[in-house]
């Protein structure tokens, strides 16, 4: 055996492999935190079956569950791309965490990066279980999957912004605060559950502006009338999409 075999090679790991891990360990952190957990699973699944079981709210023809699951699976992309995402990265901003990790090997776009990876991994078992709970409840979509694909990829992409937006520029406690407010408020008034032309006609519009209203009805639009590609309402999501994430660039504040 040689002198040097256990001489030591001082260095950082490759960034893919460092993104990766960051990845992994985000990912686990979400999952074990109970609070994210009901946010982002039991939240939307109870919803889901729910208001299918119970008829409390007229969703027009067809079956209950053909209008809610596409509504629910936004609101599945809204609580982890923004509400979980600005609340944990509110109060790691607060405790120093994201101080400490700008100090790392690792890059702060790669931080970054890796939380919107772990977001992603989180929405694909959130999208397998609600599409598991919706079958079970009678759903039967139809439409084009890469109209789908594109408008969640859009819609955490806009979500996501906004979430690292409000995590970079309010106080933790604040921050606390208003994602759940906005989460509420648009879970009302997003059509996420109540169809948009329950609303007054001089609010209509401005409601079909928000993220999560785009978001629903796209996907509405796809599962559930089987409209090819909903360019509207993708137009709508890149809109928010680019705003958040350079707004987010712009001034989020690492400390």
């Amino acid at each position: 055996m040689s002198i040097g075999t256990y001489t030591p090679r001082p260095g950082a790991a490759p960034l893919p492999r460092m993104i990766a891990a960051q990845t992994a360990f985000e990912t686990k952190m979400l999952l074990r935190n109970g609070e994210q957990l009901l946010l982002t699973v039991i939240i939307p699944a109870l919803l889901l079956v729910l208001f299918s079981a119970v008829d409390i709210i007229d969703t027009g023809a067809g079956k209950s569950v053909d209008f809610l699951a596409p509504g629910i699976l936004a609101l599945a992309v809204m609580s982890t791309a923004f509400t979980g995402q600005a609340i944990a990265t509110g109060f790691e901003r607060r405790y120093g965490v994201l101080k400490l990790l700008g100090t790392s090997p690792l890059p702060r776009w790669a931080l970054m990066t890796a939380k919107t990876l772990s977001v992603l991994v989180t929405e694909v078992l959130q999208v397998v279980l609600l599409t598991v709970i919706a079958f079970g409840l009678g759903w039967s979509p139809h439409g084009n999957p890469f109209a789908v694909f594109l408008l969640l990829v859009l819609g955490t992409a806009a979500f996501s912004g906004l979430g690292l937006l409000m995590a970079g520029t309010l106080k933790a406690e604040a921050t606390l605060a208003a994602a759940n407010l906005v989460f509420l408020l648009l879970l009302v008034g997003g059509g996420v559950i109540v169809p948009l032309d329950k609303f007054p006609e001089a609010v209509q519009s401005a409601l079909g502006l928000l993220p999560i209203s785009a978001l629903s009805d796209g996907l509405r639009d796809v599962l559930q009338h089987g409209a090819a590609i909903p360019w509207s309402n993708l137009g709508i999501l890149a809109v928010w999409a680019v705003l958040g994430l350079g707004a987010a660039a712009r001034f989020f504040r690492w400390e």
